[in-house]
């Protein structure tokens, strides 16, 4: 590695992109020493306390080929690159600068004049010096989906939620024959289990305890029928949905990671913002249980009562 290369290394992103410019000219726009807080980081000890990053972005652009006007609806705005840091930022809590690297890029990318996008993302209190990513991508690296583009459908799923007596209903099968003739993908949600659990008396670690224990409660279910495959992610959610299939949601991922997540653990109370956030058609309720009040979907309580044994 000649000294040429280790100073590009370390160069900033504007200078990488002028320095690989292939033969056609792009113009450049770039974001330098963008500062902002965040809850991210793999480590227990970053939970809950929010750090610096620096952002150093640079965005090449196809060439405008019409006369501008001086008016900003004819370019790719500065503040396109701001909106998808604090976009991403808010639509979950991340563990990996790559994972905010990549889906800020991917968003960058989605607009229609950028063509290639370098992102440096640094943390800045992880002691007296600065870690970060690069990464460098490209819009023919990239295939770009919008959100109801040409071709994609909507699927608004059935979330269901199953209180312990329905799980153990001998009935359990027919059951769920009934909720998928609905012709929906379903994502089953469970409660607590009737065993006892540990009472730790201190909210954060007796929140990780509860969220444990409905996941027991959602491998239990999936003991009762093959059909309930228990996920914890949202790519694993995305990717059942689309393909009509049902899941029993194993909470504690999906609620931990979340910026504005739900208060407490109550199982219904998570079963309706999962609904929520994955703009079901309806939360099903088996049960006597309580929905709290304001959902944004149609809650629908079940008519089946639990079976004698």
């Amino acid at each position: 590695m000649t000294t040429n290369d280790i100073s590009l290394a370390f160069a900033h992103p504007e200078d990488r992109a002028e320095a690989s410019a292939g033969a056609a000219p792009r113009d450049r726009i770039s974001l330098r020493d963008h500062v902002v807080e965040a809850d991210i980081g793999a480590f227990q000890k970053e939970r809950g306390h929010k750090q610096r990053l620096r952002f150093n972005v640079v965005v090449e652009v196809r060439p405008v080929t019409e006369p501008l006007e001086d008016d900003v609806d004819r370019i790719l705005s500065y503040d396109r690159i701001t909106e998808a840091i604090a976009a991403e930022l808010a639509a979950e809590r991340l563990n990996l600068l790559e994972t905010l690297a990549e889906r800020v890029a991917e968003r960058i990318l989605a607009e229609p004049a950028a063509m290639r996008v370098f992102i440096r993302i640094e943390k800045l209190d992880v002691g007296p010096y600065a870690l970060g990513v690069e990464i460098v991508r490209s819009r023919a690296e990239v295939p770009v989906q919008r959100a109801g583009a040409e071709g994609d459908e909507a699927v608004h799923p059935l979330v269901v939620f199953l209180d312990n007596a329905t799980i153990a209903a001998p009935d359990l099968s027919r059951r769920l024959d009934a909720l998928q003739s609905r012709g929906l993908p379903l994502i089953l949600t469970v409660g607590l289990p009737d065993f006892p659990r540990a009472v730790t008396g201190h909210k954060p670690t007796q929140r990780r305890i509860d969220l444990l224990a409905i996941e027991q409660n959602a491998w239990a279910l999936a003991a009762r029928d093959p059909r309930c495959v228990v996920v914890a992610t949202r790519t694993e959610i995305d990717w059942a949905i689309r393909r009509g299939q049902s899941v029993v949601w194993a909470p504690s991922k999906l609620v931990l990671d979340a910026v504005d997540g739900p208060q407490g653990t109550s199982p219904v109370t998570l079963a309706l913002w999962l609904a929520e956030m994955m703009s079901a058609t309806a939360l099903v309720v088996h049960g006597e249980v309580s929905v709290p009040a304001g959902s944004r979907v149609p809650v629908e309580k079940s008519q089946d009562s639990p079976l004698a044994k």
